[in-house]
């Protein structure tokens, strides 16, 4: 319960910041949604090519896509950690961080969330319906439940992998540019995972398992059964891939020994 007040704390003051300068949040979230669009817009083009993709429609990859679009904006909300080597490391706020009675990897999720990005799942339940409708998909009552489970599994996925990068920082505090091309890596998982090479569907399952953020929890309500254990398996990851990342942050912060200069 003290974390949950917290948490509302820390977002009650940042929506205050942010309806302070109402224009640049709405230009942040009309750039975000442009952003979406161009994306979408990719698919279409590809499709305007060929109707298979590696044994997918066009309104299935849709689909796809908007699944992936929903951990995805849990994520961007609450995990913008891109910058924590050159920020709390390299300029010293880890200092400031560890001097409060709360778990330094919580402070720093709530300095650094983006409660904007949420917008992100609207439009990722509008592009899912849109194409679940083309699809004449039907749902069962417990889908919620298995949609929501998932979701968030592939948000601790997500928050997973690039918290357990954050954390060399600890090791290292010169500036890496390995969160970047992670950024990029993790773009794979927007598509099916039989369209690429044996190798790169091995590392996006099981190394960098960004294939469980969209395609493989979509396939089960796209009714693609021989992925049906991938997509069950999902909440799984997602808690194998967090706890490793709060061992590993946890590991860091015992050895970190301060700014200095």
């Amino acid at each position: 319960m003290f974390y949950i007040s917290i948490f509302f704390q820390y977002a009650s003051q940042y929506l205050k910041t942010r309806l302070a300068y109402r224009v640049d949040t709405l230009i942040e979230i009309l750039s975000d949604l442009l952003f979406q669009a161009v994306n979408l817009v990719f698919i279409l083009v590809v499709f305007g090519l060929t109707s298979q993709l590696g044994g997918w429609n066009r309104d299935e990859i849709i689909f796809i896509y908007g699944f992936f679009l929903v951990p995805y904006a849990l994520f961007s909300s609450f995990f913008n950690i891109w910058d924590f080597n050159e920020r709390y490391i390299v300029k010293g706020e880890m200092d400031r961080v560890l001097t409060r009675p709360v778990h330094s990897l919580f402070q720093i999720i709530m300095e650094r969330m983006e409660l904007e990005s949420l917008f992100g799942v609207i439009t990722g339940l509008v592009v899912m319906g849109y194409a679940g409708k083309n699809l004449g998909l039907a749902f069962a009552w417990y889908d919620v439940f298995l949609f929501i489970a998932m979701v968030v599994g592939g948000a601790l996925i997500y928050a997973g992998i690039f918290i357990s990068i954050a954390t060399i920082g600890f090791w290292s505090d010169s500036r890496t540019d390995i969160m970047p091309m992670m950024y990029n890596i993790s773009n794979y998982g927007r598509y099916p995972v039989n369209i690429y090479h044996k190798i790169i569907r091995f590392v996006l399952t099981w190394i960098l398992p960004f294939a469980f953020v969209g395609v493989y929890p979509a396939a089960y309500f796209l009714n693609k059964q021989e992925w049906y254990g991938y997509a069950f398996f999902t909440p799984v990851m997602g808690l194998i891939f967090f706890s490793i990342a709060v061992f590993l942050w946890n590991s860091g912060v015992k050895r970190y020994r301060g700014a200095g200069n």
